[in-house]
């Protein structure tokens, strides 16, 4: 994973904000920010920002601008409370779906230490799970299954409480305050991790039938389609329009699991599904929990601890997520993946 220096970060958040930039009109924002350095030096790292692949320049000579490619944009480093404190119609952000993202993302997503973390944590969970007993195995899927059902369906505005959740999952009591529409999302998400469970084998990379499959369970009996959808659809509190016509959609889920494909680790793989379902928005309903969903299943099929996203919290993921819409940068929900990784690789013992 590329590393960034201050000053590079800090003039990837200029170009965030400008559409092509001079090197002396950088050099003048950098001092408006108060940061120092010559013009010299800021040519010096326009140009080999430009060779990492993180700019792109135009012209020549004393006509040279550059502007941000997709690379910069993935890594640039975002405040996500500044950014969506910003009323939706004047953010900086992307409003179409970038067609380069998943083709320009690098083939490392994690840092070296964050690897690190992620793999002593893995190893923690593969050593706890050897000891335990099958009476405590089961036990310990039933309370994971009932805090990942609980928590995805908070996140989409579900209001089933987690005692609630675990009286319907368990005793199949059903909470009379609620919505049927409620009711089934939540044995939606027990039916998905089941079959992930049970499946994992054909679940080590995504593909389009596995992602429609899981898809499926995930919206039985409340009213959505199945399929790839046909008609727009948009997000709320957000100026990101996903794409609209189901040949581009089903191009960019191809491109996807292409990208998914290639990279190096599983943990690049769960993550790339988690914001990659999210941000393609296949279906017309449901695009959340499949990869949410989708990226327990990667973890699954490799061995590694499933995510129950217990601890997370919930206007955190959503303007993480939103900052990924609009402006591609992944720091943010990387820090989330990492921390809810580990939390779940120390809590469960689940095979």
């Amino acid at each position: 994973m590329l590393k960034l220096n201050k000053k590079q970060q800090k003039i990837l958040e200029i170009f965030l904000k400008k559409d092509q930039l001079s090197s002396s009109q950088v050099h003048s924002e950098l001092t408006i920010l108060k940061e120092e350095g010559s013009l010299v030096t800021i040519k010096r790292a326009l140009s080999e920002m430009a060779r990492l692949n993180l700019l792109k320049t135009s012209g020549g000579g004393r006509s040279t601008v550059y502007s941000l490619k997709t690379l910069g944009r993935i890594l640039t480093g975002v405040n996500t409370k500044e950014y969506c404190a910003i009323e939706p119609d004047k953010r900086f952000g992307q409003k179409q779906y970038n067609f380069d993202l998943f083709s320009d993302f690098p083939d490392e997503i994690f840092s070296n230490n964050e690897l690190e973390n992620l793999k002593s944590a893995t190893a923690q969970y593969k050593q706890r799970i050897k000891k335990i007993s099958k009476t405590i195995q089961k036990k310990e899927l039933e309370r994971l299954v009932v805090e990942l059902s609980w928590k995805s369906s908070k996140i989409e505005g579900n209001t089933y409480s987690l005692l609630d959740t675990e009286k319907l999952l368990l005793e199949n009591k059903v909470a009379s305050n609620k919505t049927k529409d409620e009711t089934q999302m939540i044995l939606n998400h027990k039916a998905a991790f089941d079959f992930v469970h049970k499946n994992a084998k054909q679940f080590k990379t995504l593909n389009r039938k596995n992602m429609e499959e899981l898809h499926a369970i995930l919206v039985k009996n409340l009213g959505v389609d199945f399929g790839l959808r046909k008609k727009p659809v948009g997000v709320i509190g957000s100026i990101y329009q996903p794409l609209d016509n189901i040949y581009q959609i089903a191009e960019a889920v191809e491109g996807l699991c292409k990208t998914i494909a290639q990279t190096k680790t599983p943990y690049d793989k769960a993550f790339l599904a988690l914001i990659g379902l999210s941000y393609i928005q296949p279906f017309e309903d449901g695009n959340k929990r499949t990869s949410r969903l989708m990226a327990n299943a990667i973890l699954l099929a490799h061995g590694l601890a499933p995510l129950s996203y217990r601890s997370i919290d919930e206007d955190e993921y959503r303007e993480a997520l939103l900052v990924f819409y609009e402006i591609n940068a992944i720091e943010p929900f990387k820090k989330i993946f990492v921390e809810q990784y580990i939390f779940s690789a120390e809590n469960y013992s689940v095979k």
